[in-house]
């Protein structure tokens, strides 16, 4: 069998972003992250608003690796990271008093990886 590697430049530099940030920072979360960004995308989470409301506290930071969809009612403001969002899921996060990153620019605000949570 064949093996694949990643063709999209923008996932690629994520990947080598998030394992520097890793290395440089002594956070093995965005090493995980980065290793999970790595398999194939159809085994990428999918994580619903809905999922959100049910397991992230208010105020929590979340991180996503894959893709937050729209399904679902959001009544709490949790901070998001993940690698694409459809547009309702964003709306939803942001009407709720959260915020929508990409995972690269929340390894930049929080280089140690404290206080986050793994979903998908």
């Amino acid at each position: 069998m064949k093996g694949s590697c990643k063709t999209n430049p923008n996932l690629k530099g994520l990947i080598f972003e998030l394992k520097k940030v890793s290395r440089d920072n002594d956070a093995p979360i965005w090493r995980t992250i980065a290793r999970k960004l790595e398999k194939p995308s159809r085994v990428w989470a999918e994580v619903n608003v809905a999922t959100l409301e049910k397991h992230a506290k208010a105020k929590e930071s979340v991180i996503i690796a894959g893709k937050l969809l729209g399904t679902g009612t959001l009544t709490k403001a949790v901070n998001v990271a993940a690698f694409s969002a459809s547009e309702s899921a964003v709306l939803k996060v942001e009407r709720a008093g959260g915020s929508f990153v990409h995972i690269g620019d929340m390894a930049k605000q929080n280089p140690k990886g404290s206080g986050i949570r793994i979903m998908g």
